[in-house]
């Protein structure tokens, strides 16, 4: 059973960082892109940002300049470092992967992390 798992997420002040980290584990064979979305009270999910497999990243304009996202594809380990925090980041953020899961057929499956809650005060 492959399954994401993330930590990092808790309450932390206006202006300050967090570091959001998820680690896929599982039978593996390979991962193509990873990436974070999150969610809102109210609000549609959305693209945080996304690291493809070879290079690629993109970030939604709201958070250019304050989030990084990185990779470290021998740990099957995507992060997002959020810097300059504000309460309109406060949104539960999941992980996202393609993920192979069987060694003698080369499709991929998208999956979801469970969430981690990230609130910030003002």
């Amino acid at each position: 059973q492959v399954q994401l798992v993330e930590s990092g997420g808790g309450l932390v002040q206006a202006g300050g960082s967090l570091r959001l980290s998820c680690t896929a584990s599982g039978t593996i064979f390979g991962i193509n892109a990873m990436g974070w979305y999150r969610q809102a009270p109210g609000k549609q999910r959305e693209l945080v940002a996304t690291f493809p497999r070879y290079g690629g990243i993109s970030y939604t304009d709201s958070v250019k300049g304050r989030f990084t996202i990185s990779r470290d594809a021998a740990k099957n380990a995507v992060y997002l470092q959020m810097t300059s925090l504000a309460p309109e980041d406060t949104a539960v953020y999941y992980c996202n992967a393609d993920i192979r899961y069987l060694s003698w057929k080369d499709t991929y499956t998208n999956y979801w992390g469970q969430g981690t809650q990230v609130t910030v005060s003002s």
